[in-house]
């Protein structure tokens, strides 16, 4: 009896075994059954066809790193700088001050900036070559800025340490310093060098008093300038040394002051954004939120092609026309931009950024007109 249990246990083990596997796949069968849906199977396939038809990428094919491809000439200069070369981030960023170019003067720094912030190699031959170039001492100034903020971490504060607390201010005081003597060897109608101060100002909690000084410098030599106006935006916010009323007055201010074509009409849609902790759109859709977005929509149309913020704000402006529902101005938007998905707002708030763009933008296509 025992050698018959013995032979026929595997074969009994065995046949339960069989027996599970197959009520398994017949239970799963019934529940994916139940969950699909033909229709909106077949809705799914629509829409994925009219997104590849209109030669839209999808998530893994977008750039999460910027909001559009860089200028050619500044593609070169941080190779080249990457590689040990200053001269070609010298010629590009003199250029730009030999025309009044702040934006872009202001954009080319920002970029090169940051890269030295990781590898100086490069911009600590420059300053040994030319030790009072004043282009030099700009990026290192910025640079320092840029350095103080890694240092930090992009982390709540609860969730930085007292190291990284006290390397990031003992960097920021340093970079005091550097902004003044960019300062004094600037050339005297650039306000670039004023630009990286307010992000010392906001890491520093400097007072508003300090913070209005620069920006009456900023403004007396560029009235309109993007990048500054974004900064300081941020130093009014509540997240950081203002409230949610002083960024908004100050954004409808920068708005109203500035003639078509600067952009700045986008800012009063950031100020929105950086003070909206709602779980719904409806606050996107009231009067005035559609006529901010319409002001946008038209700032847009008036902008040089070449402005160096006209991505952002293609991104921004997507985002908030998907919001409102208006489906084909969306798309255009979405389109103009697709392939990068890098943009600071909205989408690095957004979790995944390529997933969060793609979704918006194919439900665009999904709802619109097709066109």
């Amino acid at each position: 009896m025992i050698i018959l249990w013995i032979v026929l246990t595997p074969l009994v083990l065995g046949v339960l075994a069989l027996g599970l596997y197959f009520l398994k796949a017949i239970v799963q069968g019934t529940i994916e059954g139940l969950r699909s849906d033909p229709a909106a199977e077949a809705a799914a396939e629509e829409r994925a066809a009219r997104v590849s038809a209109l030669g839209l990428l999808p998530p893994e094919r977008q750039n999460t790193e910027l909001p559009a491809p860089l200028q050619p000439a500044l593609t070169v200069a941080l190779a080249a700088a990457g590689a040990g070369d200053w001269q070609p981030a010298a010629e590009l960023l003199e250029g730009t001050a030999a025309k009044g170019g702040w934006e872009l003067r202001a954009h080319f720094t920002e970029r090169l900036a940051d890269l030295a912030a990781d590898d100086d190699a490069w911009l600590l031959a420059w300053e040994a070559a030319r030790p009072d170039d004043p282009t030099a001492a700009l990026l290192r100034a910025r640079s320092t800025v840029f350095l103080a903020w890694k240092i930090r971490g992009a982390k709540r504060a609860q969730y930085t340490t007292q190291e990284q607390f006290e390397g990031f201010r003992r960097t920021l005081l340093r970079s005091r310093d550097e902004h003044a003597r960019a300062v004094e060897l600037a050339p005297a109608d650039d306000p670039t060098p004023y630009v990286g101060e307010i992000w010392t100002a906001i890491g520093l909690g400097r007072p508003h008093e300090e913070m209005r000084q620069v920006w009456k410098e900023i403004t007396g030599r560029a009235p309109h300038h993007y990048e500054a106006t974004f900064s300081a935006l941020q130093y009014w916010c509540a997240k950081w040394r203002g409230s949610e009323e002083l960024a908004r007055a100050f954004a409808v201010r920068a708005a109203a002051e500035a003639p078509a074509g600067t952009l700045m009409s986008v800012f009063p849609l950031i100020a929105h954004f950086e003070h909206d902790d709602s779980d719904t759109a409806d606050v996107d859709r009231t009067p005035e939120m559609y006529a901010t977005v319409d002001a946008v929509l038209a700032d847009v149309a008036a902008a040089d092609p070449d402005h160096p913020r006209l991505p952002e704000v293609r991104h921004l402006l997507a985002y908030y026309l998907y919001l409102q529902e208006r489906w084909d101005e969306a798309l255009d938007q979405f389109r103009r931009v697709d392939g990068h998905a890098g943009a600071f707002i909205p989408w690095r708030h957004k979790g995944d950024a390529a997933e969060e763009f793609c979704r918006m933008r194919d439900e665009c296509v999904a709802n619109g007109s097709g066109a």
